[in-house]
């Protein structure tokens, strides 16, 4: 089902990140950005992201406990060919499904391996869920799958990154956030409490303060965030006012 008409209620999702080697430092996390700025530009907010070892029932746990707070939640990792890959019986445990060979998993990977080269190792990565629906990847061509708001995904940066490009039409899309920025000649601490006051009077516009430090001096960027443009321009105009005010020196920035 394609959802490409934005909704006016909050879309939301999590992330949970699967692997020792998250954990232990040995892997730098490359996907977890690109998720959510890809969600960000379909109006998806990501509010959450876990990162848990490989153990089904760690696994199995935090993605329930997330499948009930959000409209959606992505899965990164523990779906390859070795012992340690566990996701996919995570998941089963979670839905309390069982887990089989998918012949339509199987007939995709035969497009990349030969029949030979098919062999109980490499099945292990067409064993999907009872009831989930595949997720092609045109790269190693072993698929991801959604199951109910759960979305399962490869580890391996360039296939999440195809996994989430197929999944993404199925997927319900918010208004997409705004973003205006403002770097400030200040250090955070002078602008933090008329900052405070402007957050109390547009609440429904998001204010972040990320401080920096430049040629031996501390500087603020102000961010302010909404999905109502014209609510976001009033903030804006707002914030130049206390800047003048409080006679800062500042500049606006381009926010991605």
């Amino acid at each position: 089902m394609s959802h490409e008409t934005p909704t006016e209620q909050p879309v939301t999702a999590a992330l949970v990140v699967i692997g020792e080697e998250i954990l232990s430092g040995r892997t730098k996390d490359a996907n977890t950005p690109y998720i959510s700025a890809h969600l960000a530009n379909a109006g998806i907010s990501l509010r959450e992201v876990r990162v848990v070892a490989d153990i089904e029932a760690e696994i199995a746990d935090a993605v329930n406990a997330l499948r009930q707070r959000y409209a959606y939640v992505l899965t990164t990792g523990g779906i390859g060919p070795t012992h340690d890959d566990v996701t996919t019986d995570a998941i089963g445990r979670a839905f309390d499904v069982p887990v089989a060979i998918n012949e339509e998993a199987v007939a995709a990977m035969r497009l990349q391996y030969r029949p030979e080269d098919l062999t109980p190792t490499r099945l292990r990565m067409a064993r999907i869920p009872e009831g989930a629906a595949l997720i092609h990847n045109a790269v190693s061509r072993a698929p991801g799958y959604m199951i109910e708001n759960v979305i399962v995904m490869a580890g391996i940066p360039g296939v999440m990154q195809v996994m989430l490009d197929e999944v993404m039409p199925r997927l319900a899309k918010g208004r997409p956030l705004q973003a205006r920025a403002v770097r400030v000649s200040a250090p955070e601490s002078e602008v933090a409490t008329p900052l405070a006051a402007l957050q109390t009077a547009y609440a429904d516009v998001q204010m972040g303060s990320y401080p920096f430090f430049e040629h031996r001096r501390y500087g603020t960027y102000l961010v302010l965030r909404s999905v109502d443009d014209d609510r976001l321009d009033e903030a804006l105009d707002a914030l130049w006012r206390l800047i003048a005010e409080h006679g800062f020196t500042a500049s606006q920035v381009e926010e991605s």
